[in-house]
């Protein structure tokens, strides 16, 4: 059911702006009134990179009357597959100028606020203080728990979404909604200490597209909560599987009261496959029962470092066919390596499923070089 309208309208649009949002005002939902709502709000969007660029523009475009833009980047070739709100102009500029630069030429009575400065549970309260709404684009998990926090404190709304190479999650956290509205929080998606190390796009890539997708939903959700229409992903989490084309809802303990909060986090993926660290595995190597190694890695990352013995099947190739990447019969288990430990344990994944006692070596090479420090890796 729709929430409770986040501001009041302003009294009137300019003449300019209500011909240039007349595609608006003439939906039933929204009208007049819900534009003047938009016009009257004030959003922070934390991060101008793969979602803050579609939500940037997407609240730009709808007529949101203050954009407050949080990034400390500087915009990286590597960025533009994704993140759309910068050009190759901009390589090596800070986001926020591209970003508030898109933004004048999509919605010109639209204030930016420019922050070019890196969140932290230090500055979050100072930076989000006067938003109605904040949408979080960010990529670490570290920020988004500061954003999280603040958000909750201040009892305000956070829209939140995350991508990772072909799948995304969308949500909405709210510490204090409305009255009827049971509180949701970032804890009840992820218990505390839950979450390990998260990759980062470069370790494991990331579907630009996909981005896109996520970042306009992101911007819906502010769109509701703000005109007070539709039905806002409050207590529920939107699970996006971009290969399959499928979506999928997954209640949250706020709006499922009895369901214990780890539960829910746990629905959203399958059982991690068993793990090993570095100086775990060169024990095993030193003795007599000497384990099965597989690279999952792309061929020109083996310059990088391996270890003697290894075999070398790419990830997709093991994806493909599972069957084929075991190991010789009687060997196991199967150690699956890649640089950081991502794509090992998809790899790791898909080897069980087909009868494999797969397990991931925890943080990968760069965890195996981290151990031998000072010792050459054979490349």
């Amino acid at each position: 059911m729709p929430l409770p309208p986040l501001v009041e309208p302003v009294a009137a649009l300019s003449d300019a702006e209500r011909a240039r949002t007349a595609r608006h005002t003439s939906l039933l939902a929204l009208g007049d009134v819900g534009q003047r709502r938009l016009a009257a709000a004030h959003v922070a969007v934390v991060g101008a990179g793969g979602l803050g660029s579609p939500v940037v523009l997407a609240l730009a475009a709808a007529g949101i009357g203050t954009l407050t833009i949080i990034d400390d980047d500087d915009v990286e070739p590597s960025n533009l597959q994704r993140q759309v709100i910068h050009a190759h102009a901009d390589v090596g500029r800070p986001k926020v100028d591209s970003a508030a630069r898109a933004v004048s030429g999509l919605s010109p009575e639209t204030r930016v606020v420019a922050v070019c400065e890196r969140l932290s549970s230090e500055n979050a309260a100072r930076l989000l203080a006067d938003a109605d709404l904040v949408i979080d684009g960010t990529d670490t998990f570290d920020t988004r728990e500061a954003v999280a926090a603040a958000t909750q404190r201040a009892g305000m709304p956070l829209v939140w979404g995350t991508v990772q190479e072909m799948h995304a999650q969308v949500t909405v956290f709210w510490s204090a909604p409305p009255a009827g509205s049971s509180p949701v929080v970032l804890g009840d998606l992820y218990p505390p200490g839950s979450v390990g190390d998260v990759p980062t796009c470069a370790d494991v890539g990331v579907l630009g597209a996909l981005c896109l997708q996520v970042g306009s939903l992101l911007a819906m959700e502010a769109i509701k909560l703000i005109a007070g229409i539709g039905e806002p992903l409050l207590g529920r989490v939107l699970v996006i599987d971009a290969l399959a084309a499928r979506q999928r809802e997954v209640p949250l303990v706020g709006a499922a009261p009895g369901r214990e909060s780890a539960d829910a986090a746990a629905s959203l993926a399958p059982p991690l496959p068993p793990h090993i660290d570095a100086a775990t595995l060169r024990a095993a190597l030193a003795g007599d029962a000497r384990p099965d190694l597989l690279d999952v890695r792309e061929q020109h990352e083996l310059s990088r470092g391996t270890i003697d013995g290894i075999r070398h099947v790419p990830l997709a190739a093991v994806l493909a066919d599972p069957e084929a990447a075991a190991p010789p019969s009687g060997t196991t288990p199967t150690i699956v390596i890649c640089q950081a430990g991502m794509r090992a344990r998809r790899a790791a994944e898909a080897l069980r499923g087909a009868g494999v006692d797969a397990v991931v070596l925890t943080g990968g090479m760069d965890a195996w070089a981290a151990m031998l420090t000072g010792t050459r890796i054979r490349a």
